[in-house]
């Protein structure tokens, strides 16, 4: 799914154009951007959480020349499902 497809479930469900649910979505999108960016964590209720976890600085190999580098610290967005979201997907 993409960004679009959203804007179109928006537009069909709530009877907002498309404009208005293009805004609508891309204001959630920087609401949740500047969430995560401040190191907020978002909780959607029955669904998930979205939190920024921080990956240690570490030892790596370059593939090319086998040369040892270090690989630098780094800030990535963890996805974590809800039991509720984890029940619908088996059933």
């Amino acid at each position: 799914m993409k960004k679009i497809d959203l804007v179109k479930i928006l537009n069909e469900k709530s009877g907002m154009t498309n404009a208005q649910a293009r805004e609508a979505v891309d204001i959630l999108q920087a609401a949740i951007e500047e969430a995560l960016v401040n190191g907020e964590t978002i909780e959607f209720g029955g669904f998930g959480k979205l939190e920024v976890k921080t990956r240690s600085e570490r030892q790596g190999i370059n593939p090319v020349t086998k040369e040892k580098i270090t690989i630098p610290e780094s800030k990535n967005v963890s996805f974590k499902a809800a039991k509720a979201l984890k029940v619908k997907l088996n059933k």
